[in-house]
């Protein structure tokens, strides 16, 4: 049988890694595209053991439109995208907006010219629970109104869902679901592929596993006088391996028949503050993390978590990993990649 071919942008980073195993495990045939911009082709390597195949593995930048156009020409047999190449980091897009905006949306729109010319149907598109703003109401649904996004990174996830409804709305063989996540932690079971950020994590998992590692002197908690119940900001963090094979799941489900644009939270329904995480993490490690509390970091909400029913309800899927087999996981990788330097 010939295996379907899909297409996988910023494959090679963090949430594409496990997406591409998880979509060879499913019997998928992948392609990564990847400028290696915050990632590292060391993570192919990870990819081979766990799955015994090397997906194929091209080096460019999604804002290239001349180089994408000779990329999709190759792979016009693809029959769908995941969408992953983007620059995340909340902070930063702050400090420099213009960089998130031109990378981020001219990225996306190169992808869906590609995808339009040579008539490739489906795109799931990794976009943010950050589109909810500062949500009145929690947990927040699909339906949940969006609100204004706290940050540059946010507003290219709102622009980018509704650049892809209005490119879905003009080409009636085009399909796309967007999957909004909540906080990806963790790493693979296996310990061979995991996080690992360039310089400075902007992820609170990285920097706990750093911290706990002595990488880092302390983590640096940004704000404890949030209006939550302990003061600290509150998220949903879902383990990585669940949240790659949601995109299974809306894959299979776009293959289905599913028409038009559909959206989908991933997350686990319950919400931990930062404080509870790192409490939690010692728990699950026997390591003690030191830290110190800093002033607030533009950009950040004081909570949100999700509403997942929807994905369990017509994808069937949800979050099942533990809270500390996630910690336990993410701990065994940061020993590995600091034994290794």
């Amino acid at each position: 049988m010939v295996q379907q071919k899909i297409i996988v942008t910023g494959g090679a980073g963090y949430i594409g890694s496990h997406t591409t195993v998880a979509l060879q495990n499913a019997g998928y045939r992948v392609v990564i595209l990847d400028n290696l911009s915050n990632s590292d082709k060391d993570s192919m390597d990870g990819i081979v053991r766990i799955t015994g195949v090397r997906p194929e593995f091209e080096h460019i930048d999604c804002t290239d439109r001349t180089a994408m156009h000779r990329i999709f020409e190759r792979h016009r047999d693809a029959i769908g995208v995941i969408h992953f190449a983007a620059l995340k980091a909340v902070g930063e897009s702050v400090e420099k907006p213009l960089l998130y905006y031109r990378n981020n949306l001219g990225g996306l729109m190169n992808v869906l010219d590609m995808m339009t010319e040579f008539k490739i149907p489906y795109l799931v598109f990794s976009s943010s629970a950050t589109v909810y703003g500062v949500p009145d109401k929690l947990p927040v649904t699909e339906d949940t109104p969006l609100q204004p996004a706290t940050s540059p990174y946010g507003q290219t996830k709102v622009m980018g869902e509704n650049i892809i409804a209005d490119t879905v709305v003009a080409n009636s063989g085009l399909s796309a679901t967007l999957l909004r996540y909540f906080n990806p932690i963790g790493a693979h079971p296996s310990g061979e592929i995991g996080e690992r950020p360039n310089g400075v994590p902007n992820n609170l998992m990285p920097y706990i596993c750093q911290a706990a590692a002595g990488v880092r002197e302390c983590l640096c908690v940004f704000g404890d006088d949030y209006d939550t119940p302990d003061g600290f900001c509150i998220r949903d963090y879902i383990d990585i391996n669940d949240l790659a094979n949601a995109h299974v799941a809306a894959m299979r489900h776009l293959q289905s028949g599913a028409t038009g644009v559909n959206v989908f939270n991933l997350g686990t329904g319950c919400g931990q503050s930062v404080m509870q995480l790192i409490r939690a993490f010692e728990k699950a490690t026997g390591v003690t993390i030191p830290h110190k509390i800093t002033s607030r970091r533009a950009g950040d909400v004081p909570a949100i978590y999700a509403n997942a029913c929807r994905a369990e309800q017509i994808l069937g899927w949800r979050a099942v990993v533990p809270l500390h087999e996630t910690l336990a996981s993410a701990w065994r990788w940061q020993q590995k990649i600091t034994k290794s330097k």
